[in-house]
């Protein structure tokens, strides 16, 4: 992975980009830090308040930008899914309810998700529903490696682990 001034930085053409889980229910200011591989993300940001079991903020991105600016958003409508591209919002549903639910009908849900999966293609992701494996990566019940809000968890043995070894 490249280092440029000391930090690690994401390499989305090795498709390996960011990943964070901010805490969002007792304002403890605490972020687990990470990378991940496999979404092919290339460009822009996703984000969601739907994520296993806490349901903490998870995010994925290619720069510090986006990543802030899809948290400042799922911020703003109270919870929810977000796609991000630059300045611009690429794809949106908002979850008012807790951050998990939605107070619309189903079809505008359903149209919705389907908004934001194109989205996510158009940032390059090669996953067919990028927010539902987003919302598996911070649960650590399952196996292997899982991101919390303190840090990255070796479900297996139970422990928080360096992100670098």
């Amino acid at each position: 992975m490249p280092i440029e001034d000391g930090r690690v930085l994401p390499d989305p053409e090795g498709d390996i980009v960011k990943v964070c889980v901010v805490e969002r229910h007792r304002g403890t200011g605490r972020i687990g830090k990470g990378f991940v591989k496999g979404f092919g993300l290339r460009e822009g940001a996703l984000a969601s308040t739907v994520a296993h079991d806490s349901h903490n903020i998870i995010v994925i991105g290619v720069g510090d930008d986006e990543i802030w600016r899809a948290v400042e958003r799922l911020r703003e409508m109270g919870g929810g899914l977000v796609a991000v591209s630059g300045d611009g919002i690429e794809g949106e549903l908002p979850l008012p309810i807790a951050g998990l639910m939605s107070d619309r009908d189903v079809g505008f849900v359903a149209d919705a998700m389907e908004r934001l999966n194109r989205s996510a293609e158009r940032l390059g992701c090669r996953l067919k529903s990028p927010f539902m494996a987003l919302s598996f990566l911070a649960l650590p019940v399952i196996p292997r490696l899982k991101i919390t809000d303190l840090g990255l968890v070796d479900v297996e043995r139970m422990e928080i682990v360096d992100l670098f070894v």
